[in-house]
């Protein structure tokens, strides 16, 4: 019990009705165990719905009184009290169900707060920069006893429970307790292993329940299911070597060829099979080491549910997509490219998120992630939501994220798709279909100061990795640090050489002398940032065909062409 909380009384049938309607906010001040109101003993109350009977056991000091507990509520309400004991202990709850079968477990709300005032505190200001080790599920031992911790930030839900396949996915067995203010829900589960299914139940204020995808889970489920799975990756890293020299690198003025790759589709066994992780970690780099790249850039490998999107509509940002392997196969293809050193950029997607009713839209029943109204809140060109930067824990969630990758993954760049959609509030949008900033101008000032705040921290924390902006317009000083007024990105993708080159390109020869300005275009800004000059996947899609095929004249001519490009 904490410093500064009345003792607990007999249940009020306010307080009851709040327990088995699932309804209370705190359900550890009245679950577990506390000392009674008069100081003449303690009381133990577990709610076990399949349960028959419940008996409590000490675990250390066995001197302390085991007893039984009586049911006070048909649903599954434990009740039962011992006099004259001066304190609450460590006690095991052995369940016995109607068939007989019994189980031993510590009592899930025998525990305090896995995450402290100040964690709360700096997730409420955006500043948690670990807050992927504070929320989510986490495997860890808590007075001896193994499980897993659970905590998710939903503020304006009414009740929060875990379900997985431990509890039968009852709502009921493992409801979580609010941190007061932050919005987080939190609870320790004994017994949790690795590879436990898991997703929260949530109600709103209104009172409908929804089921949802953990935001942080590190590993999900195969579409069409959308579980989320607890799991710590173990892999053990072997690229010191290469960790060491990147820090000390300079990217500016070192050479760099980037091979871009699509996981799904790279070298694929059939129509529906690609290759795994591990698999690609020996293809992949025999590859890229042949054809002279320095670096392989992964279209987004966070977890997506709709393949077609090749990553673009992000369900699980803290997740390497299922598809090709576990986090730890995704590691350790890092790894290996690390080893025979080809460093590794991803592409990563803040710009927005889809609608899917599972994942973070209207996450607790509000708009959370997202904005409420669509002139903020909605793409108009990709149906998905756009993230809500002005608020502190949506920042958090993403400055932490692009943090995470590099952490965990050992990530050497983030290529940040869609940075022009994220600038202009009203980027493809019709006159009336947008709201001005404060000052009255259509740049979304949430979405610079979240941009500056992400790169600040990556360049911080991880020297050596490159943050590189997907963005095509004239944005000024999209390369330049945050304290000179620019937004901080290493590199900026080069949209304008490659569509002026790729057009210069496809005419015939005869011809292309009255269009040189095709090429020299370029030399009027190519100064002005420090530019990437790409030949990326947009251009080789949806009608436009390969490079070749877009090369004019015969197969000889085309080849010849693209030889020509390519040097």
């Amino acid at each position: 019990m904490k410093k500064g909380q009345t003792p607990r009384m007999l249940l009020t049938q306010d307080e009851l009705n709040s327990l088995t309607s699932l309804v209370h906010q705190s359900p550890h001040m009245l679950l577990g165990m506390h000392p009674l109101g008069d100081g003449s003993g303690v009381v133990a109350r577990a709610f076990v719905p399949d349960a028959a009977s419940v008996e409590v056991r000490p675990v250390h000091e066995k001197n302390r009184p085991a007893f039984s507990l009586a049911k006070i509520h048909p649903d599954g309400l434990f009740e039962g009290t011992v006099k004259g004991e001066p304190r609450v202990y460590a006690y095991d709850l052995v369940i016995t169900d109607h068939a007989r079968n019994q189980r031993w477990t510590r009592d899930p709300y025998s525990f305090l707060p896995t995450l402290g005032e100040q964690d709360t505190y700096l997730f409420g200001q955006g500043q948690e920069l670990r807050i992927y080790d504070k929320l989510g599920a986490h495997l860890r031992a808590i007075d001896g006893v193994p499980g897993a911790s659970f905590a998710v930030w939903a503020p304006n839900a009414q009740r929060v429970s875990v379900v997985g396949d431990w509890n039968r996915w009852d709502g009921r067995c493992h409801a979580m307790r609010s941190l007061g203010p932050s919005g987080i829900w939190e609870i320790f589960i004994p017994g949790v292993q690795q590879g436990a299914h898991y997703k929260y139940e949530i109600r709103d204020k209104s009172g409908n329940i929804s089921l949802k995808a953990d935001p942080y889970a590190t590993y999900c489920e195969a579409p069409p299911k959308n579980a989320s799975i607890v799991w710590e990756p173990k892999h053990e890293w072997a690229d010191a070597d290469w960790i060491n020299r990147r820090r000390e690198s300079d990217p500016w003025r070192s050479p760099m060829t980037i091979y871009e790759v699509h996981l799904g589709s790279w070298r694929k066994k059939g129509p529906y099979e690609g290759l795994s992780y591990r698999e690609l970690a020996d293809e992949l780099v025999k590859y890229v080491k042949a054809m002279g790249f320095t670096h392989v850039e992964f279209l987004p490998v966070a977890e997506h549910a709709y393949y077609p999107s090749w990553g673009y509509q992000v369900t699980g940002f803290y997740a390497p997509t299922h598809r090709f392997g576990n986090p730890d196969d995704f590691a350790f293809l890092v790894d290996r490219l690390h080893q025979s050193g080809i460093g590794v950029i991803v592409d990563w997607v803040p710009a927005h998120f889809p609608r899917d009713d599972w994942a973070l839209a209207r996450y607790d029943g509000t708009a959370l992630y997202e904005h409420e109204d669509p002139r903020q809140g909605a793409h108009q060109d990709w149906g998905t939501l756009i993230f809500n930067f002005g608020r502190h824990e949506v920042r958090n969630f993403l400055v932490a994220n692009a943090l995470f990758w590099c952490e965990k993954y050992h990530i050497d760049g983030l290529r940040v798709d869609a940075v022009a959609s994220m600038l202009y509030l009203d980027y493809s949008r019709k006159e009336g279909e947008w709201i001005p900033n404060k000052y009255g101008g259509r740049e979304n000032l949430d979405a610079v100061d979240f941009l500056r705040a992400f790169n600040h921290q990556v360049h911080t924390n991880f020297p050596g990795v490159m943050t590189i902006a997907e963005e095509s317009t004239a944005w000024p000083l999209v390369t330049r640090p945050p304290y000179l007024g620019g937004l901080g990105f290493s590199f900026k993708w080069n949209m304008g050489w490659m569509h002026d080159t790729l057009t210069y390109f496809k005419r015939e020869p005869v011809h292309r002398k009255f269009h040189q300005n095709d090429l020299t275009f370029a030399m009027l800004y190519h100064h002005h940032e420090n530019f990437i000059l790409p030949l990326s996947h947009d251009e080789v899609v949806h009608g436009k065909g390969s490079l070749l095929q877009r090369m004019p004249g015969d197969d000889w001519q085309r080849f010849a062409n693209l030889r020509l490009l390519l040097a």
